[in-house]
């Protein structure tokens, strides 16, 4: 065997000038690749699964701020003027979902969603024809009692105009200490007619069921964190009650958790997909109902909706609609088919973001045009005022 041979090593010579030239042109490449470093971040970052921060230039907002400052008959507050520079942003969206909610208004809006709404006159409002109008008066609450009548225009609190406003803005004036009093203004048949009331404590629970015979009707207002559960705990008498049809009424009510949509529609559908969400930023996505749960799988359903049935509760009108699981009786829906996460910011402050759309199982998108009834049957405001419920009589029928 031929022993190996050791490697001769020789000296290799390298120019002093091409040496130089390649410092200079790694210096310049460098330097042109720090400069520019952001630029070429943000070209690359679709590559790798993340959207631009690309940012606008914010020196003329500085501008108006100098000019005001310098110019303006009065005093500046900075903080209000950030503030309001963060509204001003999430206005300029154009989306009604989109909203950037100081700590005074992120903690309201955190009672509202959890049902507590402390002391106010018991009524439910919504839009309609270009109006707040109200769409019932709460039983034994200040306004049925003072005489205020589904249909009347929200015009005035307390002498203010409040016809410009919206829902939850004019909720926030009605409410108050309980023992307060309140004035409220409203325009019916083209006239004004003022009303008086003490503000009372509102019990608003999320879920509640009457018994009519074998039929139980399970009346959803808004769906909470713990509304599934209260749901699912009235299924489970269902048994010894011998119940044989459900009626799920979710009229006027305009949302809340999707997760809690998932649990409702969990005790119909055994780990079928319920919806379909599409997102500029975070992708497509699919949500399915739990396995294990459906145990109304079988039984005959009606799904009562109206104008004001939005958002989470359209999810569970458009999933059981597709699945043929139940009949939906009533008005064509709200049509809100977008999705929002909520971002807690700085100081309690909250950021409410549409982050995107959503599908039903077929699909189906219902933004802006709502989930039709199978049988379409309406309800007045004088069918409310007299205690008629056509809607709800049609719904025993089936």
């Amino acid at each position: 065997m031929d022993k190996e041979k050791p490697m001769e090593w020789k000296e290799r010579k390298v120019s002093l000038g091409n040496a130089v030239i390649v410092c200079v042109f790694l210096s310049l490449a460098f330097l042109i690749i720090g400069l520019n470093f952001k630029g070429l971040f943000d070209s690359f970052l679709p590559y790798l699964g993340f959207e631009s921060t690309d940012r606008p230039d914010w020196s003329e907002l500085d501008v108006v701020y100098d000019k005001l400052a310098t110019t303006y008959n009065g005093k500046i507050s900075k903080e209000d003027a950030i503030e309001g520079a963060k509204k001003g942003l999430t206005d300029s969206l154009g989306d009604v979902y989109t909203v950037y909610m100081d700590a005074e208004e992120a903690a309201k809006f955190d009672d509202d969603l959890h049902g507590i709404v402390g002391a106010g006159i018991g009524v439910e409002m919504g839009l309609r024809d270009g109006y707040v109008r109200v769409l019932r008066t709460l039983p034994d609450n200040p306004a049925r009692k003072a005489g205020i009548l589904a249909g009347d225009i929200l015009y005035k609190v307390n002498g203010e105009a409040v016809y410009n406003l919206s829902t939850d803005e004019i909720s926030q004036k009605v409410r108050g200490e309980a023992g307060t009093e309140v004035e409220v203004t409203v325009v019916r048949d083209g006239k004004e007619k003022t009303f008086k009331m003490k503000r009372e404590t509102i019990n608003n629970v999320s879920a509640y069921v009457e018994y009519d015979g074998k039929t139980a009707i399970i009346t959803v207002t808004r769906f909470d964190e713990d509304t599934g559960g209260i749901v699912e705990g009235f299924v489970n008498e269902f048994k010894d009650k011998h119940i044989n049809k459900v009626i799920l009424d979710l009229r006027g009510n305009g949302g809340g958790y999707v997760s809690a949509a998932q649990d409702i529609l969990s005790l119909w559908l055994d780990g079928e997909e319920i919806l379909l969400q599409k997102s500029l930023h975070f992708g497509d996505s699919k949500m399915s109902s739990k396995s294990g749960k459906a145990a109304l799988k079988d039984m005959k359903t009606v799904v009562l909706v109206n104008g004001a049935t939005a958002s989470a509760s359209e999810i569970v009108a458009g999933a059981l609609q597709d699945y043929e699981k139940a009949k939906i009786v009533g008005e064509t829906t709200y049509g809100k088919g977008v999705v929002q996460n909520l971002y807690n910011l700085d100081d309690g402050a909250k950021l409410k973001v549409t982050t995107a759309s959503w599908y039903t199982p077929k699909e189906r998108s219902i933004n802006g045009t709502g989930i039709e009834p199978d049988v379409k049957v309406e309800r007045s405001f004088e069918d409310v005022n007299a205690m008629r419920d056509p809607q709800l009589d049609k719904a025993k029928k089936l």
